[in-house]
């Protein structure tokens, strides 16, 4: 239960969370991981402040903060997704919940039908784990966010419609994290004191040829 954000952000911090609690000394990894990824985070930033004049703006500042929050937000709902090849964590209840409601009946009985009975769901259980990961460790860090803000605006809107009809949801909630993830993508935000402005720098787009030409520009 929710308390005020500073005794909740400090909760989180110190894993003592009742879903970081579940986990038992695992907690202790994923929040090592974290400090891992925070610090390199900032130590890109602090780098490319120092590095490129033209980052040291407000816009780039802002951006580097609203990628971070976002990032943060995406490793905190890691917790819930676990412990793995299992039904009885938070991930199967509210993938359970899209059942009844979604907002077209089909696509609740697509997720009934082909993620929930098991081994699917385990698949997809590591699959969702990896890709929030994913998404966490692409914002924290500036990496890749472009390409990262588009898949994340498609997976949002999974949910967005699967949870559409659920009284204790919002939808506009979704909308305003689709809205989020595309702007990033939009904004080129990892180029705001992120690797994407280092790699962009180290590798400018003109340099760049063929295949490996379209990957570097998609993704950042």
């Amino acid at each position: 239960m929710r308390t005020d954000p500073v005794t909740d952000i400090m909760g989180f911090l110190l894993a003592s969370h009742g879903d970081q609690v579940a986990l038992g000394p695992w907690r202790w990894v994923l929040m090592g991981l974290l400090a891992l990824l925070l610090l390199g985070g900032l130590a890109v930033a602090v780098r490319e402040w120092a590095i490129d004049p033209a980052q040291r703006t407000g816009r780039d500042l802002g951006l580097f903060a609203a990628r971070v929050l976002v990032g943060l937000m995406w490793f905190q709902n890691l917790f819930w997704k676990l412990p793995l090849f299992s039904t009885g964590n938070g991930l199967y209840y509210w993938t359970g919940q899209e059942v009844g409601n979604a907002a077209f009946a089909v696509h609740g009985r697509l997720i009934e039908t082909l993620v929930l009975p098991t081994p699917n769901f385990h698949v997809v259980n590591v699959a969702v784990f990896l890709v929030e990961l994913t998404f966490a460790g692409s914002l924290i860090l500036g990496l890749g966010v472009r390409l990262v803000g588009l898949v994340g605006v498609l997976f949002v809107a999974q949910l967005w419609l699967g949870l559409y009809k659920h009284p204790q949801e919002w939808p506009w909630s979704y909308v305003f994290l689709m809205l989020l993830m595309g702007l990033f993508a939009l904004l080129g935000a990892g180029r705001s004191l992120g690797l994407d402005g280092m790699l962009r720098r180290s590798h400018p787009p003109h340099l760049t040829y063929g295949a490996a030409h379209v990957l570097v520009r998609t993704a950042t």
